[in-house]
């Protein structure tokens, strides 16, 4: 797409050739518009002819635009119960359990520090998502429309490409793990996890091509066979839980652990907070902001804290059982398969059930995935959700195939790291939002329009010095930062907490500075 602004200077239009010495500027300038608005022309007729075929099929068509107050859904069907049903049935999935699985294995903590670990750094992570699920009725807006509003129009994109990264990466870790589960099940590992990850891919696919309405209609029902096979493996396998066992390392090396651990739980929550408000915008402008909050912790957390559970007892019966142990060195979804061993057939039934319960968890990034991928510009916005949707499957499900032995690095590596950028992200959400938008608000109209929207100068900087803060306070396998290495042994991750803090002190007087040169 070309561009009016910028060309002043240029002596060569890509699409009208090289300007003659005696041409006025002015009017190349006027032929730029004229070819702009004739691109977007044909982009809106491209939109209007294949828009009627994709409604015709009962496919989402909408896209990035705004949900106008007058297009929203009652709520009398089933209220604010929806809400939190939604993110229950979302969260109470498969790899949750692997994830809860670490604290124990990778971290070496007893049950009950790994427990504690894992429910309170949770609870931490949900309250920011539970915060941006609010602006959901509130605007009718996506949640990275939204960030248009605090970062500007250009930077972002920044963070659209971000919460790109962590809306596969979540579907590629959940892809695995349902490769994994439904692998160690077949007889004989007759089925691969190649085939499992395949299978699990285009059933998400096929779910949410259709968007908004069958997204909700299928989460409603989701949550019901998952929660019945979650109570089976946590009555099979609970015998072998080890509860006596306790940390190992110094006080010093624990202390770092936990943190760690919590760090991990919270970033595994948090990731949510990038998509919080995608699936609200239908709800109605006027609906009570407190009561799309608790209903989002309450839905998140109960969810969280049964798999958590459950995952953490399997893994500290990996140094007690033998056969555990062999499970989980075969893979993190053998281990849930072995722990409904005692079950025979029955419970291999049950695996499957619980492994395709993690297509409920994939469908929510697949879906934001096809969104955000338009909010990255013009161009992009002019290709249908669904496309972008296919789009996004496709690259969860090649990276899924590629990483498929190493889900335990993955979780432990990128999870946290991507929780980093979101809770920068949300410092600087919360101050625009309470100090500097408390009394003048936001104009939800504006959402497309540049010259309405923050420069971003501010917002971009203080990003990236929360940004510095995360990585001197990271602990990773590969990297663990100065300040992280003063704790125990192995350090203590303290990006989440370090990023936030540092972008939190540094945006207000930048912020201050940007509106007082730009006024916006």
């Amino acid at each position: 797409m070309s561009s009016s602004r910028g060309k002043t200077s240029m002596d060569v239009d890509p699409k009208m050739g090289p300007r003659s010495e005696g041409e006025p500027m002015h009017e190349i300038e006027t032929a730029a518009v004229t070819h702009e608005l004739a691109f977007n022309a044909r982009g809106k007729q491209w939109i209007q002819k294949h828009g009627h075929i994709l409604a015709g099929m009962n496919l989402e068509t909408r896209g990035i635009r705004r949900v106008e107050p007058s297009e929203r859904h009652s709520t009398k069907a089933l209220g604010y119960t929806q809400i939190s049903v939604l993110w229950f049935s979302i969260n109470l999935a498969a790899n949750n359990i692997t994830l809860g699985m670490l604290g124990p294995t990778v971290f070496h903590l007893s049950f009950s520090d790994a427990a504690l670990s894992a429910v309170f750094g949770m609870l931490v992570g949900c309250l920011p998502v539970a915060y941006m699920a609010t602006f959901g009725p509130r605007s009718g807006h996506r949640t990275l429309v939204f960030a248009r509003y605090i970062m500007g129009y250009w930077p972002a994109k920044l963070i659209v490409v971000l919460n790109l990264i962590v809306l596969l990466g979540y579907a590629l870790i959940d892809a695995v793990v349902a490769g994994q589960i439904l692998s160690a099940v077949s007889p004989n590992g007759g089925l691969s996890v190649v085939v499992g990850i395949i299978i699990v891919a285009v059933a998400t696919w096929a779910i949410t091509t259709f968007g908004y309405r069958i997204f909700h209609f299928y989460e409603r029902y989701a949550w019901i066979p998952q929660i019945v096979g979650f109570s089976i493996l946590a009555g099979v396998s609970g015998p072998q839980y080890d509860m006596a066992a306790p940390s190992e390392g110094s006080t010093r090396t624990q202390t770092g652990d936990r943190l760690s651990f919590f760090s991990l739980c919270l970033s595994a929550a948090i990731t949510y907070a990038g998509a919080g408000a995608d699936f609200f915008v239908y709800y109605p402008e006027e609906a009570p902001r407190w009561k799309v909050f608790v209903a989002t912790v309450a839905g998140l957390a109960l969810s969280f804290t049964y798999a958590f559970l459950v995952g953490i007892g399997l893994g500290s019966g990996v140094a007690v059982d033998t056969s555990w142990a062999r499970a989980y060195d075969t893979s993190q979804g053998a281990l849930i398969v072995q722990g409904f061993e005692p079950l025979g057939t029955f419970g291999h039934f049950t695996s499957v059930v619980v492994a395709l319960g993690l297509i409920a968890n994939i469908m929510p990034p697949a879906y934001s995935s096809g969104i955000d991928f338009q909010i990255l510009g013009k161009a992009f916005a002019l290709v249908p959700r669904v496309v972008w949707n296919l789009v996004g499957v496709i690259i969860f499900t090649v990276c899924a195939l590629a990483g498929r032995e190493h889900l335990a690095a993955i979780f432990t590596n990128f999870l946290a790291i991507m929780g980093y950028w979101l809770s920068i992200f949300i410092a600087i959400t919360l101050e625009e939002h309470l100090v500097f938008r408390r009394r003048r608000g936001f104009d939800w109209a504006a959402w497309d329009k540049r010259e309405s929207l923050p420069v971003g100068a501010a917002a971009l900087a203080a990003f990236l010095v929360g940004w510095v803060g995360a990585i001197i306070s990271m602990a990773q396998v590969w990297y663990i930062g100065p300040l992280a290495k003063l704790v125990g042994d192995y350090g203590a991750d303290m990006g989440n907490y370090v990023g936030f803090s540092w972008a939190a002190l540094v945006y207000p007087p930048l912020r201050y500075a940007e509106l007082k040169k730009f006024g916006r």
